[in-house]
């Protein structure tokens, strides 16, 4: 028997020390909820469960950021409900204006109000916001820059909206299989050069605009004078040809109405563009509606862009992505998991509405088609913006799934099984009350020497 050594209380004391240190983790678990509370607890499960916590908050995140788009796309929709309606009063307008039982006292009065309607659908579109983001002014519309190879004169691009995987800026062959040429008029008598002056007094009415020339006048003067007008047509010369009127109107058949016409300018007439058709090469396909050619191109985003005469004639251009304006709403919790919106110009200028006269019959019937094609943009645009409202909603409800099913697997990993934690605890406690009860007995063991001492 030893006495220097109780080899039983140290035994029994390990033990009471280890249930103590199992019974106080238990507390802390069943106290937090959580079954990891530090690296030590599963080294592995924390890193996996922080890797989940990351998925799961940006998955929130990007919930919240679809429905902030689907706030941005009401706002705009909402305001072209009433551009909508404007335009609807404004086509009831130039109804009305046509019929001969009006007077030209009646349709100036009518072309005041119509004139009020025109200035409103540019305050909207100059106005409407979402925290502070213009949205129809054309600032959320993507644009880009072409190259021609060969020089042919190809204008402005728009690149519709949709996703894309790659950067749109391939070599796209285009081949006119008959030419894409704007509305134009051309007069019949020839000048030799813009310093030509008329044969005598002319006058012309452009779009419902007047003008008169008189015989000092000059070809330049003539076309200085057009062009400044601003309503929607270009004039131009080349020496020893007429003088040429081409439609300058954009996202649309190019068109103008002349009338009143004498002198000089009597051969001028109204006049339709024709619809631009092409051949692409690399299996792209394309629509066309006047000078207006939508390229779509594999996964890429849709190209949109502008092309005067018969330029396209076996021209081979380079269309290059350079500036995206469009809205880029991040609906996912990683990188480039984006949507892209593009939001197009509707003010009045966009759509054709910005020099409407209403004053005499032919103009009033001429503004009602005009009209009638700003009201199909419209509904267009809005279609356009109903289906993004109604892609985000799929989103948001898939973003809440997923971030449901991640949030469940890392509770598996992190939170504590209550129920199975209270039964270890318990058994702890037992165990703790045990030990110490044992390592009382164990230090009563040493006492037995003394008998043996004759006490």
């Amino acid at each position: 028997m030893r006495i220097n050594h109780n080899i039983a209380s140290l035994n029994t004391y390990r033990q009471l020390s280890a249930n103590n240190v199992l019974s106080n983790k238990s507390l802390e678990k069943l106290s937090s909820g959580l079954r990891i509370n530090r690296a030590g607890d599963d080294a592995a499960g924390l890193a996996i469960s922080e890797k989940m916590r990351g998925q799961i908050r940006g998955l929130e995140m990007a919930s919240k950021n679809a429905q902030d788009g689907i706030s941005l796309l009401q706002t705009a929709e909402g305001a072209l409900n009433e551009v909508h309606s404007i335009l609807q009063r404004m086509r009831e307008l130039a109804v009305q204006a046509s019929s001969d039982t009006n007077t030209s006292n009646d349709r100036a009065e009518i072309q005041k109000e119509i004139d009020q309607l025109v200035d409103e659908i540019n305050r909207i579109g100059n106005t409407t916001e979402f925290n502070t983001k213009k949205l129809l002014n054309g600032g959320a519309a993507v644009t880009a820059t072409v190259t021609c190879v060969n020089q042919a004169d190809v204008g402005k691009i728009k690149v519709l909206g949709g996703s894309a995987d790659t950067q749109v800026g391939a070599n796209v062959e285009i081949t006119n299989k008959t030419d894409a040429t704007a509305a134009t008029s051309t007069t019949t008598a020839t000048f030799a050069t813009k310093n030509s002056a008329l044969s005598g007094a002319s006058t012309v009415t452009i779009n419902g605009v007047s003008f008169t020339f008189s015989a000092t006048d000059t070809v330049q003067n003539v076309l200085d004078t057009i062009n400044a007008a601003g309503i929607g047509v270009i004039a131009s010369h080349t020496d020893g040809a007429g003088i040429t009127i081409t439609s300058g109107t954009v996202g649309s058949k190019a068109s103008f109405t002349i009338s009143g016409v004498t002198g000089d300018f009597a051969g001028l007439a109204s006049d339709t563009g024709t619809d631009a058709t092409v051949t692409l090469t690399g299996g792209v396909a394309y629509t066309a509606d006047g000078n207006i050619i939508t390229i779509q191109s594999g996964n890429a985003k849709g190209l949109q862009f502008e092309v005067s005469g018969g330029a396209l004639v076996g021209a081979t251009v380079d269309l290059d992505v350079t500036s995206n304006g469009g809205l880029n709403m991040h609906i996912g919790a990683n990188e480039d998991q984006t949507m892209y919106v593009s939001i197009g110009d509707m003010r009045a200028a966009s759509l054709g509405v910005n020099a409407l006269d209403v004053t005499t019959t032919q103009n009033a019937e001429s503004a009602i088609t005009t009209i009638d094609n700003a009201i199909v943009r419209v509904s267009s645009e809005r279609s356009k913006l109903g289906a993004y409202q109604n892609r985000l909603e799929h989103t948001i409800n898939n973003l809440g799934t997923s971030a449901e099913n991640l949030t469940a697997a890392e509770s598996r990993i992190r939170d504590v099984d209550m129920a199975k934690e209270m039964m270890e605890f318990t058994k702890m406690s037992i165990l703790s009350q045990a030990a110490t009860a044992m390592l009382a007995q164990a230090n009563q063991q040493p006492q037995s020497v003394l008998q043996l001492l004759g006490r």
